[in-house]
């Protein structure tokens, strides 16, 4: 401010001082004074001029330096070119950041739409996209609940009771394969929601599953519970001969066998999910646990039926496998028990192991029973699920022995394979993976 007072003033001195001198003495004096004001408008002008440009630049926005010189306009637009650059690096840097938080969005498992305070999409992630089947370049800018006609949906938003979610299907779910989501709007800003997605599915599932479960168990003791406590109830109430005894007690004691079996079946279910994968460096003889599984499959036939059937065990290779000896004998066992309880006395059983060309190996256990009807084979290895309860519970099966044999397969890189054809039978096959398999001859030359 000082330097453009004396710039003012010495400009207009220097002019008067000029004019004093250049002129005749008697016209001296008014010269001067018109020789500084002109000098004053002058550099006003001058300096009105910078102004403007100084102005002009600032209204373009333009990023490139303007030249005003010293003075207090060039110090202005150096001050302005400073800020504006701050300015600039403050945006590039919030608009980093803002990149940074929607890609954050983007990687969450869970859908996140953003919504306006009119419930307009603002911005969404792919797993949104998914849940509801939008389109970034159709669906931006689209109210809400104009693509996503769900009632409960529509309840939930005019309420506007935001406190908890709400459950509805997703875009693609159907009643052969439902899938439900789980909605909650969160409010921010002035206005605006911040909307988050789940897919619950699974979830659900389990739950149902659990539910199930925890029925079927409860189900399948308190059968033989009741019998226990009838048969109880009369040893005490009635006088009893011998004969009638002995009967009442092999009765309870075959309910309590009952349960026994199905206690015994959870504990292993539970035991293979909580256990660590068997190891690839133990090797369990197949021969041994093939003649462990003939014997009792005999003992199991005659208990069943009174007589042994014809039960066929072959061998074309003698072989190991890499795993557990407990986990891969209740496989052979409960394959070959179902096959017993479900073929008739009269008819054959035929388990075979054989070797495949790529170095694995299939154990297959071939009864002629009454087969199975192909509604029924997907569900066969879940917990309970039988084809026909009673038949399953008259010959001691607990509904669990599939489930353990499909955990069990998989714990050894296995997979279980099921095919049947009602009237002539079923055959169930476990297929193992070459890395599992070696043969005991292999065995013997490396020991020695």
């Amino acid at each position: 401010m000082v330097w453009r007072l004396l710039s003012f003033v010495g400009l207009q001195s220097v002019a008067a001082a000029l004019a004093w001198f250049l002129v005749e003495p008697a016209a001296r004096v008014l010269t001067a004074l018109l020789a500084a004001i002109g000098a004053g408008y002058l550099w006003l002008l001058f300096d009105a001029v910078r102004g403007m440009r100084l102005l002009n630049w600032l209204r373009r926005g333009e990023s490139t330096e303007v030249a005003l010189g010293a003075g207090l306009w060039g110090e202005a637009a150096d001050r302005m070119r400073r800020l504006l650059r701050t300015r600039e690096r403050q945006v590039v840097e919030g608009e980093g950041k803002l990149q940074d938080f929607l890609a954050a969005l983007q990687a969450s498992p869970n859908g996140v739409v953003l919504l306006d305070a009119q419930g307009r999409i603002e911005w969404f992630n792919q797993i949104a996209g998914e849940h509801f089947g939008f389109d970034a370049r159709r669906d931006l800018l689209q109210h809400f609940g104009n693509l996503v006609r769900d009632p409960a949906f529509a309840a939930y938003f005019s309420e506007r009771d935001f406190s908890h979610d709400v459950v509805m299907p997703g875009r693609d779910s159907t009643s052969a394969k439902p899938v439900r989501l789980s909605v909650h709007l969160h409010p921010y800003g002035e206005g605006r929601s911040l909307l988050l997605s789940r897919d619950i599915t699974a979830v659900e599932q389990a739950e149902a599953m659990r539910r199930d479960f925890v029925a079927n168990v409860s189900h399948e003791i308190r059968t033989p519970l009741t019998v226990l406590a009838g048969f109880v109830e009369t040893l005490q109430a009635l006088p009893l001969g011998e004969d009638d005894r002995q009967r009442y007690l092999g009765l309870m004691a075959q309910q309590a066998q009952r349960m026994q079996s199905l206690v015994n079946d959870l504990l292993t279910l539970s035991r293979l999910e909580g256990s660590p994968l068997p190891s690839v460096h133990d090797w369990v003889p197949v021969p041994a646990v093939l003649q462990a599984c003939e014997t009792e499959a005999l003992e199991l036939s005659r208990l069943l039926w009174g007589r042994a059937q014809d039960i066929v065990f072959e061998s074309d290779a003698p072989c190991e496998l890499a795993g557990s000896q407990p986990e891969l004998h209740s496989v052979v066992f409960n394959l070959v028990g179902n096959a017993v309880r479900y073929t008739p006395a009269d008819k054959s059983i035929r388990v075979r192991w054989q070797a495949l060309g790529h170095g694995g190996a299939v154990l297959s256990v071939e009864d002629t029973g009454p087969g199975i009807a192909p509604e029924h084979l997907p569900r066969l290895t879940e917990r309970f699920y039988r084809v026909d309860r009673s038949r399953s519970r008259d010959t001691g099966g607990t509904g669990l022995g599939l489930a353990i044999v499909k955990h069990v397969a998989q714990r050894h890189g296995a997979e279980l394979r099921i095919d049947s054809v009602p009237g002539r039978g079923s055959v169930f096959s476990i297929v193992f993976p070459a890395s599992r398999v070696r043969a005991m001859a292999e065995l013997s030359l490396a020991t020695v």
